[in-house]
């Protein structure tokens, strides 16, 4: 009988003992994958602008614009995982909460990694081109920023997802 109960409780999203485990990795995945995204990006973009800097070095400095872009969203992931890491309290905290600070950090991590690749791709092989077209850098500025939206999404779908958190541990989480 009691066990049916601790089990029923655990159901309804009350108090568990795995709930921060979900939230701690909601925060590990937001800054390991927005991370990765970034040093793709980097390390892609980079890859071109080193590339283009050997036929005309005086647009290096012009060119560097896709790895300052892939750099922010590192900071995004940085900036989901401090808000889910002081979102957990050290008792209290539900399984609903738990899930739904890992959706945040996934949102916004996975997201990062997919903007991160956007970017190296669209970073190399634009500052090549920019070095033999001059009229192609506006162009390329625009799918860098459509690339990086994709992340600021991820970004405001966390914060979201965080905010729910709190309010939903609070509110009980459990079955009307």
């Amino acid at each position: 009988m009691t066990t049916s109960f601790v089990v029923l409780s655990e159901a309804a999203g009350n108090e568990s003992d795995t709930a921060p485990f979900f939230g701690f990795m909601g925060a590990a995945a937001a800054l390991v994958f927005s991370c990765m995204g970034a040093a793709y990006g980097t390390a892609k973009s980079g890859v071109g602008v080193a590339s283009m800097g050997v036929m005309r070095p005086e647009l290096v400095m012009k060119s560097i614009v896709p790895v300052v872009m892939a750099g922010v969203l590192g900071i995004y992931g940085l900036v989901i995982a401090v808000i889910i890491s002081t979102g957990i309290p050290d008792t209290g905290y539900c399984m609903f909460g738990g899930y739904a600070h890992l959706a945040s950090g996934l949102s916004c991590g996975l997201s990062g990694l997919a903007a991160g690749m956007a970017i190296g791709i669209v970073g190399d092989a634009g500052v090549r081109a920019n070095a033999q077209q001059p009229k192609l850098y506006v162009g390329m500025i625009l799918i860098l920023i459509f690339a990086e939206a994709l992340a600021l999404y991820g970004l405001i779908v966390g914060i979201i997802l965080t905010v729910k958190a709190s309010s939903g541990c609070a509110a009980g989480a459990g079955p009307a």
